[in-house]
C-alpha cells in the first residue's frame, strides 16, 4: 500500500525531468507537526513535498502520514481501549498557464485500516486588466467509504459522495494591497456518521436535567439501557463565502480572512483569521497569528436524546449525533511563527520555520466536557533551486 501512495511523488518527479531542459524552478520541502489536547488525543504527522515550475508548466506532489492515539472522553465512556491508528495521504497536480489562461488538475487518496477516499478536481484561472485580476473556477468530486477495522468493505460499508465547486477573484486594488473574495459551495450524498460512534438515550423526564458537562459516571446512572448508533441525514448542502485582504506595508505584511459558512443542517459559522508577518532582517521574520471561530449547533443536536425501551426495541430520533463539532461552541486560536532563510547567496533558497499555537474551545451544550484545551507545532523546511 505504501508503494502505491508514494507513486504520485515517482509521477511527478517524471514529469519534472521532462520540462528539466527548460530552466525548471524546483521547490522540495518537508514538515513535521504535532497535536495534543485536553481530551487525550495526540497526533504526530510527517509530511514532504516537492514542485516544479518550467515554461508555465507546473507539476506538483505531496505525501503525509498520520499517526493518532486517541483516549477521549468519548471512548472512555463506552468502556473502550485507547485508540490507535495510521493515516496515510498523497496528491499529485500538474497544471500549464502559458499567459493569461491557465489549468490545472489534481489527484489526491487516503488511506486508513477503516477508511478510503479517492479525490479528483480540475481549475482553471484567467488573468484579466493587465492581470489586476485573476478569476479562478474549480470542481472537484470526492468518494469516500468508510467501514470497520476487520471487517470486509463488502460486508460493510458507509459511502458518501461529494461534489465541490470553487470560485475566487483575486483583485489587486492598489501597489501594496489586494481583495480576495470567494464562494465554495459542497454537495454531499450518503451515509456520514461515524461507524464507532454511540449515544445514550434518556428518559422524556431525565433528559432536561441532564447538564452540560456531564460526568461518564452521572450519565450511566440516568441514561436507558444500551446504546444507539449515531445517524445523520444522508445529504448535506453547504455554502461558505469569505473575504481575504492582503497588505504590504515597508516591512510587513498583514493577512486578514473573514468566512461566513451556512448548511442545509442548520450550522451557522463565522470564521475571522489575522496574520502579520514582520521582516526583521533579510533572513529573519517573525508574526503572530490568530484565529476566532463560532457556530450554532446543527438543527439536531441535543445534548441529551430522548429515547424509548420496550420491549427489547428502541425508539430514538431519526438524526442524532454525538460529534461535538456539530454542537455550539466557540474557538480561540493563536500563537507565534518565526522562519529564517539560510540560503547562499539567495537567502529565500534555503527556509526554516517553526509554529506553535495554542487554541481553546469551548462547547456550550455537549455532554462529558464543556471546554478543551490545546496545542499544535510545526517545523518546516524549504528549499528551492534551478
Amino acid at each position: 500500500m505504501r508503494h502505491r501512495l508514494l507513486a504520485p511523488i515517482a509521477a511527478a518527479v517524471t514529469l519534472a525531468s521532462a520540462a528539466s531542459a527548460q530552466s525548471a524552478r524546483w521547490e522540495t520541502g518537508g514538515e513535521v507537526a504535532g497535536y495534543g489536547d485536553s481530551d487525550h488525543v495526540w497526533v504526530l504527522t510527517p509530511s514532504a513535498r516537492a514542485q516544479v515550475r518550467a515554461g508555465g508548466f507546473d507539476a506538483h506532489a505531496s505525501y503525509l502520514v498520520d499517526i493518532v492515539s486517541a483516549a477521549s472522553v468519548d471512548i472512555v465512556s463506552t468502556a473502550s481501549p485507547r485508540w490507535n491508528e495510521v493515516r496515510h495521504a498523497a496528491t499529485l497536480g500538474a497544471g500549464y498557464k502559458p499567459g493569461d489562461l491557465g489549468a490545472s488538475a489534481t489527484l489526491a487518496t487516503s488511506v486508513e485500516p477503516d477508511f478510503v477516499s479517492a479525490r479528483f478536481g480540475l481549475s482553471t484561472s484567467a488573468d484579466l486588466a493587465r492581470k489586476n485580476v485573476t478569476l479562478s473556477l474549480g470542481y472537484a468530486y470526492e468518494h469516500d467509504v468508510a467501514g470497520r477495522t476487520g471487517t470486509p468493505y463488502s460486508v460493510y460499508a458507509l459511502k458518501l459522495d461529494r461534489h465541490e465547486v470553487a470560485a475566487s477573484a483575486l483583485v489587486v486594488v492598489g501597489r501594496a494591497t489586494t481583495l480576495t473574495p470567494a464562494l465554495d459551495l459542497s454537495f454531499d450524498s450518503g451515509r456520514q456518521e461515524k461507524p464507532y460512534r454511540f449515544l445514550p438515550l434518556f428518559s422524556a423526564t431525565v433528559a432536561p436535567q441532564v447538564p452540560v458537562a456531564a460526568a461518564i459516571d452521572d450519565v450511566n446512572r440516568a441514561r436507558l439501557p444500551g446504546r444507539i448508533g449515531e445517524r445523520l441525514p444522508e445529504s448535506r448542502q453547504r455554502a461558505a463565502a469569505s473575504l481575504r485582504l492582503a497588505h504590504r506595508f515597508r516591512a510587513s505584511t498583514l493577512t486578514l480572512l473573514d468566512r461566513i459558512y451556512t448548511d442545509s443542517w442548520g450550522q451557522l459559522a463565522n470564521t475571522t483569521d489575522l496574520k502579520w508577518t514582520f521582516e526583521l532582517s533579510r533572513r529573519w521574520s517573525v508574526w503572530p497569528h490568530l484565529r476566532y471561530h463560532e457556530q450554532t449547533g446543527v438543527s439536531f443536536w441535543r445534548r441529551a436524546y430522548v429515547g424509548q425501551v420496550t420491549a427489547g426495541q428502541v425508539v430514538a430520533p431519526e438524526y442524532r449525533s454525538g460529534d461535538r463539532e456539530l454542537s455550539p461552541l466557540r474557538t480561540l486560536t493563536a500563537g507565534p511563527g518565526v522562519a529564517f532563510d539560510f540560503g547562499s547567496p539567495e537567502p529565500r533558497a534555503l527556509s526554516a520555520a517553526l509554529e506553535i499555537e495554542g487554541s481553546s474551545t469551548r462547547f456550550r451544550d455537549a455532554l462529558y466536557i464543556d471546554h478543551r484545551w490545546a496545542g499544535f507545532a510545526v517545523a518546516s523546511f524549504t528549499a528551492r533551486f534551478e
